[in-house]
């Protein structure tokens, strides 16, 4: 495992695909995934120049932060969130990419000491196993979320089925960015919608080509 090397591979692929779409080398932000690492292999990923770094597991999330916390990287909770867990982890977290329901919102609202960068969860795909808002709950949402003033919605977060084609991924995808653009044209007061975190180590390529800026990798850096 070369992390120098993958890193660089990575984010090499990233500016070719941002640019494949007409869009600028710079416009995607590569979160490294880190729950397969312990803390020393993530500290020498961030000496690679990684400057984002995602855990889905809150305990993992805290331990990294600890031990890590004067890197100079954003900090991403990329997984869902146990409403008991959010006095723990909240005010420690950069962006939060798994706002799923009202009422994790209002727990956020009722722990945050800061305003918390969230991404609004839909499930394009409306797979049953997904978590998050469907397509015809997010106008309702945003109508309950704007009384919170901790919470900043940047922008929108979707996954595609493991088993979809690149037709069916492509679709998703494309449908998460329209429904994003129409959010942000809306210019909502704390909600500028100007993100959107999706692609992983297998899509990315295509969230790129449809708008994503920011892509979660984790794999493909640990080689």
């Amino acid at each position: 495992m070369n992390l120098q090397e993958n890193k660089e591979f990575i984010f090499q692929q990233v500016a070719e695909a941002a640019q494949q779409a007409n869009r600028p080398s710079d416009s995607v932000s590569v979160i490294a995934v880190t729950k397969y690492v312990d803390s020393d292999v993530t500290k020498q990923l961030i000496d690679t120049g990684v400057r984002h770094i995602g855990e889905n597991r809150v305990d993992k999330f805290l331990d990294k932060y600890e031990l890590l916390k004067g890197t100079g990287v954003s900090w991403h909770l990329i997984g869902s969130l146990q409403r008991r867990k959010v006095k723990n982890v909240i005010n420690y977290v950069d962006y939060f990419h798994a706002l799923d329901s009202i009422k994790l919102a209002s727990e956020i609202q009722k722990r945050a000491e800061k305003t918390i960068k969230c991404f609004l969860q839909v499930n394009i795909s409306g797979e049953e196993s997904k978590h998050g808002f469907k397509v015809s709950e997010v106008d309702q949402a945003l109508f309950q979320i704007a009384e919170f003033d901790k919470i900043e919605l940047v922008g929108l977060m979707t996954m595609a089925p493991q088993a979809a084609s690149d037709a069916e991924i492509n679709t998703i995808f494309e449908q998460a960015n329209k429904l994003r653009i129409t959010l942000q044209n809306k210019k909502l007061k704390n909600m500028p919608f100007t993100e959107l975190s999706m692609g992983m180590s297998g899509d990315f390529k295509l969230a790129v080509q449809n708008g994503s800026t920011f892509v979660r990798i984790g794999t493909a850096f640990f080689k």
